[in-house]
């Protein structure tokens, strides 16, 4: 579930439909001005936590609830992307000495970020998860990662798209937002990504934002999900209802969530057994 999503369905309890019944448009937009933007944006932690109660029976089995758990499943996609970078900075001559400075700081950041995860999770009586041995071929999808420059940054643009989707889906979490220090450093992370994924994308001479679903010869997948990259309606307004702009460019401004079983089946693909 999307923060428009949540907004709409906190616009509509008030209402004497039950809280399952999506509120109109007119309706939602009437009552986010009467709430007014700051007491809107205040109310979502309590109603993330009681949408969140009544549907903890659908949570699917091994998706991230706990503080722990989410923490342990960021450090899961940290650990992927900065052995990558490291593995890539190995290899001689993969890549061009004139990216070769971005990268290390990419491989800096990405450090930072597991030390900080690693960290937090032990702070709270945690243990952290054990990175674990990585297959960058994707189980054969990508044999020449590390022999061929655009390989290694389609799979990187992959990974970066991948965390940006990963963190968002984990953002509304109630365990999360309940930790407001925990929750401004996941938001802090979930920036880098987005900005890190602009960066891959801008080395492959692509735009820095995705449009539509289009993988651009990346993983493919990772583009899709149950709100796939395409979605063009937010806090319930379709694109046709506000603007006559293209499809793919309103896809352009949103960054769609996934969840964290559809965000490990993806890195499953790059963790040998």
């Amino acid at each position: 579930m999307n923060i428009f999503e949540l907004i709409k369905r906190a616009s509509a309890l008030d209402e004497p439909q039950p809280a399952t019944q999506p509120a109109s448009r007119r309706d939602a937009l009437e009552q986010l001005t009467r709430l007014g933007r700051g007491a809107a944006l205040a109310a979502v932690p309590a109603v993330v936590s009681g949408l969140w109660t009544k549907a903890e029976a659908q949570v699917p089995a091994g998706e991230p609830t706990s503080l722990l758990e989410i923490l342990n499943f960021a450090l899961l996609a940290e650990y992927t992307d900065s052995t990558y970078y490291q593995e890539g900075l190995n290899v001689n001559g993969l890549i061009p000495a004139s990216d070769r400075a971005v990268f290390e700081q990419l491989l800096r950041n990405e450090m930072a970020q597991v030390d900080t995860l690693k960290t937090t999770i032990t702070s709270l009586g945690g243990t952290p998860v054990a990175k674990p041995n990585f297959d960058f071929t994707g189980g054969g999808r990508y044999t020449n990662w590390n022999s061929n420059y655009q390989t290694y940054l389609a799979v990187a643009q992959a990974f970066e798209d991948l965390g940006v989707r990963a963190y968002k889906g984990q953002a509304n979490k109630p365990a999360l937002m309940a930790n407001k220090p925990v929750l401004e450093a996941a938001l802090r992370i979930h920036s880098v990504e987005a900005r890190h994924a602009a960066e891959i994308r801008r080395l492959r001479g692509k735009r820095g934002w995705i449009t539509g679903i289009d993988a651009e010869g990346s993983q493919a997948d990772i583009y899709t999900g149950a709100t796939p990259e395409s979605n063009t309606t937010h806090l319930g307004i379709a694109r046709a209802d506000y603007t006559t702009v293209a499809e793919d460019k309103v896809s352009q401004a949103f960054d769609e969530p996934l969840t964290g079983v559809e965000v490990k089946a993806r890195l499953a693909l790059f963790i040998r057994p």
